[in-house]
């Protein structure tokens, strides 16, 4: 997702535990589909793994991913025990941001963008069944709001 716009530069919609696994192609996605690589990536915790870790590294990617869950009032989303030398240095790098930390910012990025999703257009869950037809509806939902962000801005700018 675009910080400024708001505007969905890539989705994705998995039936697995959890989305460990999605992140080196959701990175592939948002190249193809904004023409260049992210320079800036935050994720929640259900994206962070080595392998992931060591796949933004490789992309030169700036990430912000979760470690633990962030308790009400704690400065930084680090779990307890982290496992492994990156998420080890991903949550030191959270821990040395504190309140100040980008990752903060997924909450008035993406979080908003969801609510709006639900609220304003009314989608609270999938009308089809079957990964494919719901990866081909959410993939609407996603047009649909990418439409009325980009129709608003285009209203909104001067002539």
């Amino acid at each position: 997702m675009d910080a400024d716009s708001q505007v969905i530069v890539a989705r994705s919609v998995t039936n697995k535990q959890n989305d460990t696994h999605e992140l080196p192609p959701m990175l592939g996605q948002i190249k193809a589909n904004t023409g260049r690589q992210a320079k800036e990536l935050s994720a929640d915790v259900g994206y962070c793994s080595e392998d992931n870790l060591c796949e933004i590294s490789r992309r030169r990617v700036r990430g912000y991913i979760a470690t633990g869950r962030q308790t009400h009032g704690s400065p930084s989303a680090t779990g307890q025990r982290t496992k492994g030398p990156r998420a080890r240095a991903m949550a030191a790098r959270l821990k040395r941001g504190g309140f100040r930390s980008r990752y903060r910012l997924r909450k008035q990025t993406v979080e908003p963008v969801f609510g709006q999703i639900k609220e304003a257009r009314g989608f609270r869950g999938f009308l089809l069944r079957g990964l494919h037809k719901v990866q081909a509806e959410w993939s609407l939902v996603c047009a649909a709001h990418n439409l009325l962000k980009l129709m608003r801005a285009t209203a909104a700018a001067p002539t």
